[in-house]
């Protein structure tokens, strides 16, 4: 995979890890609003790619595939962030359907299903799973809203795709934290802890996740957003 030179030879590996560029990309996705494109975040991919592949060094203890991940990611967030497309009102949205599981849940005494809190917002099933699939983006737990003031309007972007040393899964060291998410996990109906464990334990893309449970890729997504709004819910408790 090495020139004479020792530079990596860069057509052999554009092709060995465009799969690569996908795989983040399709990943990315559950966690961005439904008006942003795949295919636009695999072209920007690509170019965090081709610039990898310019800037790697063998020496520098790194594996290729580590390096590119980290500039692949990059890329995509950078162009996420200067496009500013996470509006006011889907960080609204998201806080009325947080709020509105726990009210039901403080009424119910148990998790409520999605045609309750459908009508505690006041609005149709249907129109409550369309809305479910529109405030996709948010992620398992941002500690940092455990700790900061509910007005402070900080980047979307900065809340939802921090670097790695800075992503929640990675910061959930502390055992008592770690501990109660287990237990809300286990809180969740029985399909959507299927959907968080596949994509966070399996690491599968919408896609994927579609096919096994024999439902469209919309649905999965609003699973999805479903779960970590009912998890949000209850890890503001701790």
């Amino acid at each position: 995979m090495y020139t004479a030179k020792g530079q990596l030879e860069r057509n052999a590996l554009i092709r060995q890890y465009q799969p690569l560029v996908h795989r983040l990309a399709h990943h990315m996705m559950v966690k961005l609003p439904a008006n942003v494109e795949v295919d636009d975040l695999i072209q920007v991919g690509m170019i965090g790619l081709s610039e990898a592949l310019m800037r790697f060094e063998a020496t520098q203890g790194v594996q290729f595939e580590t390096f590119a991940t980290q500039r692949i990611r990059g890329a995509m967030i950078d162009e996420l962030r200067d496009n500013d497309w996470a509006s006011r009102s889907t960080r609204k949205s998201q806080k009325e359907i947080e709020e509105s599981i726990r009210r039901m849940e403080h009424r119910l005494g148990r998790t409520p299903m999605e045609s309750e809190i459908a009508a505690d917002l006041g609005i149709s099933l249907a129109d409550y799973q369309t809305l479910l699939g529109k405030v996709r983006g948010t992620q398992l737990v941002y500690l940092e809203d455990m700790s900061r003031n509910a007005d402070n309007e900080d980047s979307f972007l900065d809340r939802h795709l921090g670097d790695s040393e800075a992503d929640p899964l990675n910061l959930l060291r502390n055992d008592q934290l770690r501990s109660a998410l287990v237990q809300a996990i286990k809180t969740l109906p029985e399909r959507e802890q299927y959907v968080m464990s596949m994509y966070y334990e399996q690491d599968m893309n919408l896609k994927e996740i579609a096919v096994v449970l024999d439902v469209t890729e919309s649905r999965v997504c609003q699973l999805h957003s479903q779960s970590i709004a009912r998890l949000r819910a209850k890890m503001r408790a701790h």
